[in-house]
């Protein structure tokens, strides 16, 4: 009941989703088709030239979906963010089943059918079209449905990087930790991949007890959808450059920077300024990779994270400091660092509230000890990062029992107070360290840098329409650490939705 109910009190963004998901998974599809159609044809003919083909189709089905679309994302025409380059690697997962089974099915048909054909004067093309298409057109068909469920299943990563679709449900749901969510993406994906597969089978087997003339005409309408779908590619413009009256908004992959999104992107709609978001994008390197090739405009970023993470500056505790050489390398890339909207987010080591009560634990110093018989679990950026775990363990001695466990931000709470790790790296303003019992150790050796939440946005944009830049500024020191810790609670231990959160967090702030 818990389900329906969110999807009757979403029934509008649900309707939304799913349309752009449909859409993600046809589009793909008929282009896989058009494609993979004639190059199994010839594969079929000239088995040596056409090997090529099927191995480069192998390798792309072994790279893993998320890889795929981050080798894509840096690309010039074709890579970038949202529906062009989620279409581009749905297509590429795609043409191996439509290339394989339409080779197959083509190599199936019977010699003595072939040599038939040749008797009564057909020529190669003839017989194709007329004897062995119509034959091979189940194998096709079939080939088609595994592509076609294939791309529902990895339609829902493309979320990753502002393409929609239902993904967007689970990836948030993920950030929040609500089952309900997840499910929410999760079931309409599942119900339209068994939906697609049974009717694709029962068309299959129809197609098998169908004489060679109503095979012919099948495979006539399979190649004309397949080309009305390309049509319809190139009318939709997804390959066209993105509008340029359009201010789009990105976060990064976990609450508080959704929150943090929804409340850039609301204040540019009070402010008169068409909005679209692609929130949940991913960690720093994708939106910062996302602002540079103005797939994005506009993100919150972390003075700390800037300085260490993307301009691999030296660690500096000053903040002052920090701000200044972070404005001005952004500046040199053309992008600009708006003054800080009021609250600093640090990196939090957490223990459980027991476990720091029990030991008497305050300060990171104070893990050492117990350290040898712990097991940590951090992000995966925190594992890599300058002002990441290296430079932690070296700077504090910390030795854990085995090598740390790398798991996505957003399951890093609740595995701490499941006891499946003993020490974490969250946020300081976390809205389930109070909602989880966990308590933050004091970093006493001052290692961490500061880390000032401010907006950054493409300086090209902000010339083009100063009421952004003055929009965006209204949030300039605005926001307390405790007003984000509030507004992070609300998602993350309530369940409250981050545009609610963020638009009653405005009509205060008034």
């Amino acid at each position: 009941m818990t389900l329906i109910d969110f999807w009757r009190s979403h029934a509008s963004e649900v309707v939304a989703l799913l349309t752009q998901h449909l859409k993600l998974v046809c589009l793909s599809t008929g282009i896989a088709t058009s494609i993979g159609v004639p190059l199994g044809i010839f594969a079929a003919r000239n088995p040596r030239s056409g090997a090529p083909f099927v191995w480069l189709a192998n390798v792309a089905q072994t790279i893993p979906s998320l890889a795929m679309f981050g080798f894509l994302l840096p690309l010039p025409f074709i890579g970038g963010l949202g529906a062009r380059v989620a279409t581009i690697v749905l297509v590429l997962y795609a043409l191996l089943p439509i290339i394989r089974t339409t080779s197959a099915g083509l190599l199936a048909v019977d010699t003595a059918l072939l040599e038939a054909g040749t008797a009564l004067g057909m020529t190669p093309r003839q017989r194709l079209r007329i004897v062995e298409l119509p034959l091979a057109l189940p194998s096709i068909v079939a080939g088609i449905r595994v592509a076609a469920v294939i791309g529902v299943g990895t339609a829902t990563i493309a979320a990753a990087v502002g393409a929609g679709g239902l993904g967007e449900y689970i990836f948030r749901g993920l950030s929040m930790v609500d089952s309900t969510m997840i499910l929410a993406g999760a079931v309409p994906a599942a119900v339209i991949a068994l939906t697609i597969d049974g009717v694709l089978t029962l068309v299959e087997r129809v197609l098998r007890s169908r004489t060679r003339g109503r095979g012919n005409k099948a495979i006539i309408a399979v190649t004309t959808a397949a080309a009305a779908f390309t049509l319809v590619i190139i009318a939709a413009g997804l390959f066209a450059a993105p509008q340029q009256d359009v201010i789009r908004v990105g976060s990064k992959n976990f609450t508080e920077q959704i929150i943090l999104g929804e409340l850039a992107a609301q204040t540019l709609e009070r402010a008169g300024i068409t909005v679209e978001r692609r929130l949940n994008l991913g960690g720093t390197f994708i939106c910062d990779r996302a602002l540079r090739s103005g797939d994005i405009d506009v993100y919150v970023e972390y003075s700390g994270t800037a300085a260490t993470a993307i301009f691999k500056q030296p660690v500096e505790t000053d903040p002052a400091v920090v701000l200044a050489r972070v404005r001005q390398a952004y500046a040199d890339a053309g992008i600009t660092l708006l003054p800080p909207i009021g609250f600093e987010n640090t990196f939090a080591i957490l223990v459980r509230g027991e476990d720091a009560r029990r030991l008497d634990l305050k300060t990171i110093d104070d893990v050492v000890p117990h350290a040898r018989q712990w097991r940590a679990g951090f992000g995966y950026e925190f594992l890599q990062r300058q002002d990441g775990f290296p430079g932690l363990a070296s700077k504090y001695g910390l030795q854990f029992a085995s090598a740390p466990v790398a798991m996505d931000l957003s399951l890093i709470y609740r595995a701490l107070a499941d006891k499946r790790v003993d020490v974490v790296a969250g946020d300081a303003t976390s809205g389930l360290i109070t909602a989880l019992d966990l308590v933050m150790l004091q970093d006493s050796k001052r290692y961490f840098p500061p880390y000032d939440a401010a907006v950054v946005a493409r300086s090209q944009v902000l010339l083009a329409n100063p009421r952004i830049k003055s929009g965006l500024e209204a949030l300039s020191g605005r926001i307390t650490i405790a007003d984000m810790r509030a507004m992070n609670h609300a998602v993350d231990a309530n369940g409250a939705d981050p545009a609610v959160v963020a638009r009653e967090f405005l009509t205060r702030l008034r």
